[in-house]
C-alpha cells in the first residue's frame, strides 16, 4: 500500500497459519458477494473518488475483516445492516480495539446507504477530512 506504514494491519500478536488463511478466505469471499449496501458504497468509495484510496474487506490485526479501509487515514468505514442491532456490544469492542490500534471507525446504517448514498457518502467524506487534520 502506497503511503501507508508497511506494518499498519499486521499484528505482532501470533496467529495460527490456519487462523490467517480462514480471514484471507473469508474476506476474498465478502469481495466477491458483497451486500447490496456494501456494493452501492463501494461504487462511491472506489477509485480514489473522494480523493483518497479505499480498500474493501481488509484484514486487520488478523483479527477484524473491515468493510472499508483509508489505509493512509487508518480510517474504516463499516456499513451496519439489521444484524448489528443485536452485537451492540461486539461492535463496541471492536471499534475499541481498532481505536488502540490508530484507526478511526465510522459505522454507517445500511438502510442510509441505500435510502440516500449522497447523505452516507458526505458522512464518508466529512470523516476522511475531519482525519486528514
Amino acid at each position: 500500500m502506497p503511503g501507508a506504514p508497511t506494518n499498519m494491519l499486521k499484528s505482532p500478536r501470533i496467529v495460527s497459519p490456519a487462523r490467517k488463511q480462514l480471514l484471507a478466505t473469508r474476506a476474498q469471499d465478502m469481495r466477491r458477494f458483497p451486500s447490496e449496501p456494501e456494493r452501492v458504497l463501494w461504487r462511491a468509495l472506489r477509485g480514489s473518488r473522494l480523493g483518497v484510496p479505499f480498500r474493501r474487506q481488509v484484514v486487520i490485526d488478523n483479527r477484524y475483516i473491515a468493510d472499508f479501509v483509508a489505509p493512509s487515514l487508518r480510517l474504516v468505514v463499516e456499513v451496519d445492516g439489521g444484524v448489528h442491532a443485536q452485537r451492540r456490544a461486539a461492535d463496541a469492542q471492536r471499534d475499541r480495539d481498532l481505536s488502540r490500534l490508530g484507526f478511526q471507525v465510522l459505522r454507517m446504517p445500511a438502510e442510509l446507504v441505500m435510502r440516500d448514498l449522497h447523505a452516507a457518502v458526505a458522512l464518508v467524506l466529512l470523516a476522511v477530512k475531519s482525519t486528514r487534520r
